[in-house]
């Protein structure tokens, strides 16, 4: 079998077309469209998008010479879209004006979707300007110095030649623009990429480069045999109407100019059939219909990509195909500078459909911006690079792992406490623990933290009782979490003794004051916890066994042997077990029941 046979056996029949946009590519399937850009870092950002298509556009579409027209239109406005997209990701970032906010406020709209709208209308006027108005102009005005050309043949030969010669004038003047000229190396790209996949070859960076980058079905072949259809068809109208009987000479333009305009819709129905119908066939006779778009292509609106734009068109074309093959597949938008309100407002929805709680989509923002929560307010503008770190952070935080987790400290009493899997996170509650702790202290006290895990406790009250000459201890099980508490000690300049130990197992000596949070968990309870605590913080950390309370029953049958005389075990609780761990301290002077801020008895303080 010669390779000229195996190559047409394995080629694959493929839908899939594009555009080039600003230092990217466009990819569209079936059901979606992707677009891949490289950033001003160096990355590639893809954006892709299902489409939303109505019934009865579907059923234009399938319609011949109908269809042509409806993707037309649609490339036309989808084309300018992905355009500006592109162009806000590599864009210059600049504070909000007065008008950019003031649409978002009243409208829920952005400047960007209203320039692209007058982008659209700006392209078609430029189009009927350049290729009808112009050429028709230019004929009249040598009707006028030469006469005898009305009527005749050679009138609307002119008309075409004009047509053509702006044309290609247009397309050699652009390529004087130097965004011009990389736009066009991939528009290369894009087509050495669908080439590659329709040759049967991996969609390698290598194997992309190798293949040609003309292509069949481009838009620039489309535009030229529209301009071809355009010269016949007008031509033959304008003959069989004996538009050029007409005796006004601006009468005569204007009938001209609309017969144009009124067969647009015609002329494109046409040219799309045509294109259709020459890029299925690969033989020498096609190949003179193909030849004049090839041409162009390799003259004017194709050039060389390098590599790295060979790799953007990949990554376009690679999320068309694996969102064609799995609709359930997400949708994913490009990282750009935005209105600080927008951009929380579409966290907090994102938040809100996994169910997780959006306040953490304001801690991310307040955190990565360096803003109080309370000026999230603000209708001030989130950069590029400061939206794609909250992506970074949104995107994890959507896998369900906890928010202090990825964003690696919390602040805890005045001081940050470094946290990960290793230990819990510090709750709202111990931190009024540790309030109570701190004024309980008194000068001299020897205190030990049980159950320490990040350490949090123990640092807090040797900060805060920093003027009262005291010792702490802080004790844990856990050699991970004790090897992160030392950490957090370091950090925070606190002067803390760390014991590797299972409860009062290892502990010498005598304490004034004795602080424990406890696993309280009940073991049945752990699997209904939400995700984000029974999937990432330590079960060790959590459970209680099966009432919750077998961490309070080794601490009430061994405390007195570790507490001085006139001593005090500071406890926290689960919200429903105060009654119970006081019944299991008999050996006591007295006790005192503290409430939580929601009011919930939270917190032992039990005197020996």
């Amino acid at each position: 079998m010669s390779d000229k046979t195996h190559k047409k056996k394995n080629r694959i029949s493929c839908s899939i077309g594009g555009q080039a946009v600003l230092e990217g590519v466009m990819m569209m399937g079936k059901t979606c469209m992707a677009t891949a850009v490289r950033d001003p870092d160096g990355q590639i950002q893809v954006e892709a998008k299902r489409l939303k298509t109505s019934p009865g556009v579907k059923k234009a579409s399938a319609i011949p010479f109908v269809r042509g027209v409806v993707n037309m239109v649609s490339s036309l406005v989808r084309g300018t879209g992905t355009l500006m997209r592109s162009a806000a990701v590599y864009g210059e970032e600049e504070e909000a004006g007065r008008f950019e906010k003031w649409l978002a406020e009243k409208f829920k709209i952005s400047l960007m979707s209203v320039v692209s709208t007058i982008a659209v209308c700006i392209g078609v006027a430029l189009a009927i300007a350049l290729f009808l108005i112009l050429p028709n102009l230019a004929v009249s005005g040598l009707k006028a110095a030469v006469p005898s050309l009305s009527g005749s043949a050679w009138e609307y030969v002119l008309l075409g030649v004009f047509k053509l010669v702006i044309f290609f004038a247009y397309l050699g003047l652009i390529l004087v623009l130097k965004d011009i000229r990389r736009l066009y190396m991939y528009h290369g790209a894009e087509h050495k990429t669908i080439t590659c996949y329709e040759s049967g070859m991996p969609l390698t960076v290598e194997n992309v480069m190798k293949c040609s980058r003309l292509h069949p079905r481009c838009g620039t072949s489309f535009l030229f045999i529209v301009i071809a259809i355009n010269i016949l068809v007008i031509s033959l109208v304008n003959w069989a109407l004996g538009v050029a009987s007409i005796q006004s000479g601006w009468l005569q333009f204007l009938a001209k100019l609309g017969i144009e305009i009124v067969l647009l819709p015609v002329i494109a129905g046409i040219s799309y059939e045509l294109l259709k119908l020459v890029a299925k066939f690969n033989g020498k006779i096609s190949l003179i219909f193909k030849a004049p778009g090839f041409l162009i292509q390799k003259v004017f609106t194709t050039r060389e990509p390098d590599e790295e734009m060979a790799e953007v068109a990949i990554a376009a074309f690679e999320r068309v195909l694996e969102m064609d093959a799995d609709p359930a597949m997400e949708e994913t938008e490009f990282i750009t500078s935005g209105i600080l309100s927008q951009k929380l407002a579409e966290t907090k929805k994102k938040f809100a459909q996994k169910g997780i709680d959006e306040s953490d989509a304001e801690w991310i923002y307040s955190l990565t911006l360096g803003i109080k929560r309370s000026e999230l307010a603000s209708e001030r503008i989130v950069t590029a690079a400061e939206s794609k770190q909250i992506e970074g952070i949104v995107k994890e935080r959507l896998t369900g792992r906890p928010l202090w987790y990825i964003i690696g400290d919390v602040d805890f009493f005045g001081c940050k406490i470094k946290v990960d899997e290793r230990v819990l996170i510090p709750r709202p509650e111990t931190e009024q623990l540790a309030e109570i702790a701190v004024k309980t202290v008194e000068d001299g006290d020897k205190v030990l933290d049980m159950c320490t895990g990040s350490g949090c406790l123990a640092i807090a009250i040797a900060k805060g009782c920093a003027g009262k000459n005291i010792s702490v201890t802080a004790a844990d099980v856990s050699d991970a979490a004790l090897m992160l508490a030392k950490e957090n000690a370091n950090a925070n300049s606190a002067v803390v003794h760390f014991v590797q130990t299972d409860l009062f197992e290892n502990i010498r000596g005598r304490f004034n004051v004795i602080v424990c949070n406890p696993p309280y968990i009940r073991s049945e309870e752990i699997s209904r916890l939400d995700r984000e605590v029974k999937d990432f913080e330590p079960r060790i950390a959590l459970d209680g066994g099966e009432d919750g309370l077998d961490f309070y029953r080794r601490l009430a049958r061994d405390v007195n042997r570790y507490i001085a005389r006139g001593g005090m075990l500071i406890l926290e609780v689960g919200e429903d077990q105060a009654a119970d761990v006081l019944r299991l301290f008999e050996k006591r002077d007295y006790a005192i029941v503290i409430k939580d801020m929601e009011g919930k008895d939270r917190f032992l303080k039990i005197a020996f």
